[in-house]
């Protein structure tokens, strides 16, 4: 295992719904089923669409989990909308019809007490499940109350507003098994946090023991300005790279800086700051064993959500990364 395995490994989840890119479900399904098959398969991780498109999904996403017969299933994060108790309820639907296993989201948990079918798998068809869902909080009350509501078997991950104190809403989380998010970015530029904003939310999470996902504006590996979405006359803006958000994390976790230094590490613009060895991670001399960046990766820092899957592969080859 190198560095730049473990630090990818299953790091990308698969937003092509969304802007920039914002395709249509049948051409971002069919990405997401040719990135499964490709090389690169162990640099994906979820697929993500929203509750009220489940139906589009479905249409679309049916016939490739039917074909993977008995191949990794297709891990689905789901964005809620204003309605929770209806969208758990449509989520619990789609895993009784797809989900690939006998575990707890595919119990026919509907059937009358002291019926032996209550613990009786139910039927599957394919191979697909909703493991996590994503929604937004203002504040520990609303933790709170939405997680009164999620059964255990979902994974919630609760995105918190950069410009606000991210302290309350990630002390309340602390404990209870969920996680956080942060928006990295966005098509204008005043959608994508200081680099002090990013440092602070990490050192909150780390503080409090909360794992996190970033989302939005991480097609890139290293900081640098670049347009914002994919038309011709695109607003600029200094987009933040993975790099440096999942290296600045690393040395947060493992006590390696303080939040003044990882933003040094969160502003760098020298792609040569950065090297993936085969034993260490490091930035500007400062490394990380690829053991404990194995275990930040797998216990606090989770995933970037993308609408690009090609362009953080192809940068990682430009950079001779990979």
């Amino acid at each position: 295992m190198s560095a730049v395995r473990v630090l990818m490994d299953s790091i990308v989840d698969y937003a092509g719904l969304f802007p920039p890119a914002k395709l249509e479900m049948g051409p971002a399904v069919e990405n997401y089923a040719r990135y499964r098959a490709g090389d690169e398969s162990w640099i994906l991780a979820r697929f993500i669409t929203t509750v009220a498109r489940l139906d589009e999904f479905e249409k679309c996403g049916e016939r490739f989990w039917a074909e993977d017969g008995d191949a990794e299933p297709w891990y689905v994060s789901a964005l809620t909308g204003a309605d929770l108790d209806a969208d758990i309820d449509r989520i619990f639907a789609f895993n009784q019809k797809y989900a690939p296993d006998f575990g707890p989201l595919a119990l026919n948990e509907g059937a009358e007490g002291g019926d032996d079918s209550a613990m009786s798998p139910v039927a599957v068809t394919g191979g697909a499940v909703i493991d996590t869902i994503e929604l937004k909080a203002a504040s520990g009350h609303d933790v709170d109350r939405a997680l009164k509501i999620i059964p255990e078997q979902i994974e919630p991950f609760f995105e918190v507003d950069w410009r606000d104190d991210t302290r309350g809403i990630i002390s309340a989380l602390a404990g209870t098994g969920a996680r956080a998010k942060i928006r990295t970015g966005g098509v204008t530029a005043d959608l994508i946090p200081p680099p002090e904003a990013v440092a602070g939310f990490i050192a909150n999470c780390a503080a409090a023991d909360v794992a996190f996902k970033a989302t939005a504006g991480l097609h890139h590996p290293v900081r640098a300005e670049r347009a914002l979405t994919y038309r011709p006359d695109s607003p600029r803006g200094v987009m933040h790279g993975f790099l440096n958000v999942f290296l600045a994390s690393a040395f947060i976790r493992t006590g390696a800086m303080g939040v003044h230094d990882a933003e040094r590490v969160l502003s760098e613009t020298d792609a040569g700051a950065f090297q993936l060895g085969e034993t260490h991670a490091s930035w500007r001399g400062k490394a990380i064993e690829i053991a404990r960046l194995a275990s930040v990766r797998e216990r606090f820092a989770i995933s970037f959500g993308s609408c690009s899957f090609d362009e953080p592969v192809e940068d990682l080859r430009g950079l001779g990364m990979m």
